[in-house]
């Protein structure tokens, strides 16, 4: 079968096509044949050598995917074979097939494509970790999404219109007419000066209840100064130190120096709050994973739930489709599509 590994740390071209044997699930496993696998910053990041608990090269990357299954293992009752899933994994998802324990893989709700699937388990758990668990967001309350056109920051918006928040969002203007149409009520353009006073200007100078931010340490010490009494910061990510081989290293570096310091007499006398939220962290967490994920999968049936793929790539161009993340050209998800051509990518309005 043919993977996409990362050989060694450095740019896009690092990330290299092998053939290896198809694996055999074991007791209590399934191995999908893998039709859509989900592209995200947190893989590029490997790539990078910045990932914290990554594995070291050689490796493949790749969080979550959908499929249908071929082959299970001992104790796995075979009404399994055939079924179309979907599954967040633990590495790995970047090949034409996956083998998982069979507790991870879920139903594929048969509205959707393989491609709209492979768009939910990371995405939007981790939205609905930031907003509705960690972030304790009410109808009441605003949000501000920070680069709200990316894969994450889609599945916020949807989030945040379920709860029914007022949704504030940041993304280059050329993004601005997408996310309008989506619900976001105000974007921003974060490359703007001003912007963070534009922001307090919407609130009427109260400020925002709860802010998701992947952007990184300089952002998230902007971010917390936009936060309400009782606000909330949400840090999920350090895209903003996507560069290449060890100049990667040095930025994150220098960036973790001139990270914000929460102390708690600050945080008490301010009255705010801050959390983290990584989901390959909560990895072994399959309950709360799988009860989550459940949640997402009711809202697909409800209709809240509206993953937009905005484009596929083949898996041997796995290159070029972090090259596309990396410059931020996506308004949502990136999707590889082992073993056959794409299909057209989302049409541009909700």
């Amino acid at each position: 079968m043919l993977q996409i590994a990362v050989t060694r740390h450095g740019p896009p071209s690092v990330l290299k096509a092998r053939s290896v044997p198809v694996p055999r699930p074991g007791a209590g496993q399934l191995r999908v044949a893998v039709r859509a696998a989900g592209v995200n910053f947190a893989d590029i990041l490997v790539r990078q050598g910045v990932y914290p608990g990554a594995p070291r090269p050689p490796c493949v990357v790749g969080h979550e995917l959908a499929g249908v299954v071929d082959a299970v293992g001992e104790g796995v009752d075979s009404v399994w074979l055939g079924q179309e899933v979907l599954a967040l994994t633990d590495y790995g998802g970047y090949a034409e097939y996956h083998v998982l324990d069979a507790h991870r893989a879920l139903p594929k709700p048969d509205s959707l494509s393989f491609e709209s699937a492979a768009a939910l388990p990371l995405n939007y758990v981790t939205a609905w970790v930031l907003l509705a668990v960690m972030g304790s967001l009410r109808p009441d309350q605003t949000v501000l999404i920070q680069n709200a056109g990316g894969g994450v920051g889609l599945a916020g918006i949807d989030v945040a219109r379920h709860i029914g928040a007022r949704i504030f969002g940041t993304a280059s203007p050329v993004k601005h007419p997408f996310l309008t149409r989506r619900g976001v009520d105000s974007v921003f353009d974060y490359r703007q000066p001003g912007w963070h006073e534009q922001v307090m200007e919407s609130t009427g100078g109260h400020g925002v209840d709860l802010v998701i931010d992947p952007l990184g340490p300089e952002s998230w010490k902007r971010s917390i100064d936009l936060l309400a009494p009782s606000g909330r910061l949400g840090m999920f990510g350090i895209s903003d130190l996507a560069a290449s081989g060890i100049r990667a290293k040095m930025r994150l570096a220098g960036a973790m120096l001139r990270a914000p310091r929460f102390s708690a007499r600050g945080l008490v006398t301010g009255n705010r709050g801050v959390f983290g939220c990584s989901i390959h962290g909560m990895y072994e967490a399959r309950g709360k994973l799988n009860a989550w994920l459940g949640q997402i999968l009711r809202g697909v049936s409800q209709g809240w739930v509206r993953p937009h793929v905005d484009r596929c790539f083949s898996l041997e161009d796995a290159a070029a489709a972090h090259e596309y993340i990396q410059a931020r050209r996506n308004t949502g998800k990136v999707i590889l599509s082992p073993g056959g051509v794409p299909r057209p990518p989302d049409g541009p309005d909700p």
